[in-house]
């Protein structure tokens, strides 16, 4: 039996199981479609979490980027997990304890404003769509490979899955659907994990194996050979300076993401999210600690199966002429010996692999059962789409509970304001998929920009509103804009202009530290030259703060 024979019975059984959750979960009131209702079981609420955390980016393009960086890719690790648990102790409980839908929903009221409302909202938004494009992205590539269609009929095919259980459950149909798609993933990803790392090393503990074997030397040896810097050598394809920023600005913009802070608003007190915050650090870490492994495999692989060989030799690799069809691999013999060759010059490199087919391909070029291969496929349409799931619901969420029920229709009946979540829903895929077409960069990439816009935006102003009674909207609204403004005009002019990377080398993955900086410099400023919040809003901060027990939480908006 085919790769692609595996491929479709793996992806249809695992299609009609979202598409069944999504029915069976499909709601009638506002609550149920924004937050589930706030009765999701923590430990549910952490595999969901888990799943919509870790997208198309920690599935797909990590490994890859670590494959492809070596240490320096080590900031995705650190800056992403770093995040997680900075948002779980210090933030989650607190935002479940106010009680609100959404994030612009707790800035609307903490700084009682709706032109703050409205910049949280329109920061989300913009966020949401950066991120969803990369969600996108990684379904045209799996399917394109898999399923043989190019990546443009694979995003639509995932823009079609993904609206329906979105559209019809909300939030209750994502959360459930999220609870089987983190187990597809995380099955996915250590099964071929376990075989490669028995393979490589003998020991079927990729951790293990990875940390107790000579592939790490073997591969620094290999790499000098090649006229590349040691793998595990730090800084050789990014500066210290750059490694700080952009791991700062991945923690930082992790705990400031609206799609994962969400969650937190789903269970059903404090206590609760502070239960799935662990649950879900639990499930994330089965992954996280697998991946610095998978990458050192994989470049392992990749290097000891292509290069120096025969042109064909390669050809006569199934793997290489499917990836080549879809144009995310490509091979010239530049120097017309009959060989390729891997070197760090572009100029005479003969082999160009796209990071995002790395972890995909990797069960291919280890010579796996073609069932694994596919296992893998099914897992990278998980991560994606339990991703972009979250991402339309804070969309959504933002238009229809923030902007129109919030500022625009405060009457509005259930009816009307599901109407308009869903249709929602329904633009925001069609604008995400545009950009899952034409992608501005590697699917970790493109994440990495919406970690740093939400860094910029929305850190400074939930941790202030949040441990200081003082930060009034005035500030807030200057902040935010301050940072978001900066930020994305940064992202822009280096990755679409002809802008040089000007601050002191920062990439445009980096710069949301900045961004958050300068919010935060901002918002504490005006504050303090501009009146104080009313006394029930300091009040508010009080209690949010206050751990007893016998708080009685705020009720949902």
């Amino acid at each position: 039996m085919t790769v692609e024979f595996w491929t479709i019975l793996f992806v249809a059984i695992s299609f009609l199981l979202y598409l069944y959750i999504g029915w069976r979960s499909r709601v009638k009131d506002s609550k149920g479609f924004f937050v589930a209702g706030q009765g999701v079981p923590a430990i549910a609420n952490g595999a969901a979490t888990a799943a919509d955390w870790m997208s198309a980016a920690s599935f797909i393009s990590m490994a890859g980027l670590i494959s492809f960086l070596g240490y320096d890719g080590s900031i995705y690790l650190m800056g992403w997990t770093g995040g997680y648990v900075l948002l779980a102790l210090l933030l989650a409980p607190y935002l479940r304890k106010f009680g609100k839908y959404t994030v612009p929903d707790f800035v609307g009221d903490r700084y009682y404003s709706q032109v703050a409302r409205l910049v949280a909202v329109v920061a989300a938004i913009f966020v949401s769509l950066t991120y969803i494009a990369g969600q996108m992205q990684g379904v045209g590539i799996v399917l394109s490979r898999f399923l043989q269609v190019d990546i443009t009929r694979g995003v639509v095919i995932g823009m079609v899955i993904v609206g329906f259980f979105s559209i019809l459950g909300g939030m209750k149909g994502i959360t459930w659907t999220q609870v089987a798609q983190y187990f597809v993933l995380i099955v996915a990803y250590l099964i071929p994990a376990f075989a490669i790392s028995w393979k490589l090393t003998g020991n079927p503990i990729p951790q293990l194996g990875f940390t107790f074997s000579n592939i790490a030397q073997d591969l620094n040896g290999i790499h000098k050979s090649l006229g590349f810097g040691a793998y595990t050598s730090p800084f050789t394809n990014k500066s210290m300076l750059d490694v700080l920023f952009i791991t700062i600005a991945l923690m930082v913009g992790t705990a400031g993401l609206p799609h994962v802070i969400v969650r937190f608003y789903t269970v059903p007190d404090a206590r609760s999210a502070r239960y799935s915050a662990a649950w879900a650090l639990l499930f994330i870490a089965i992954l996280y600690t697998t991946a610095p492994a998978l990458s050192m495999f994989a470049r392992y692989n990749l290097i000891d199966s292509l290069n120096n060989r025969t042109i064909e030799e390669v050809r006569k690799l199934d793997w290489v002429n499917k990836w080549e069809n879809v144009e995310l691999l490509k091979f010239e013999d530049k120097n017309g010996d009959g060989r390729l060759q891997l070197t760090p010059d572009k100029q005479t490199n003969e082999l160009d692999v796209h990071r995002d087919i790395i972890v995909l391909s990797t069960p291919e070029v280890a010579q796996l059962p073609p069932w694994v291969v596919a296992l893998v496929a099914a897992g990278g349409l998980a991560a994606a789409l339990s991703t972009a799931s979250g991402l339309l619901l804070v969309i959504s969420s933002s238009i229809a509970h923030d902007v129109y029920y919030r500022m625009i229709n405060p009457g509005a009946s259930e009816a009307k304001r599901l109407l308009v979540g869903r249709i929602a829903i329904g633009l925001s895929l069609i604008v995400a998929g545009y950009f899952g077409i034409n992608p501005p960069g590697f699917v970790a990439q493109v994440v990495a920009f919406a970690f740093g816009l939400a860094a910029a935006s929305f850190f400074p102003v939930i941790v202030l509103g949040i441990f200081d009674k003082r930060t009034n909207k005035e500030g807030a609204i200057a902040g935010m804009l301050a940072g978001l403004i900066f930020t994305a005009t940064y992202i822009i002019g280096v990755k679409f202009g002809d802008m040089s990377p000007w601050f002191f080398g920062v990439s445009a993955e980096g710069i949301g530290t900045v961004g958050m900086v300068i919010n935060l410099f901002v918002t504490v400023v005006v504050s303090r030259f501009t009146p104080e919040p009313p006394a029930e809003i300091q009040a508010l901060v009080e209690d949010i703060r206050t751990p007893s027990t016998n708080t009685e939480e705020l009720p949902a908006s």
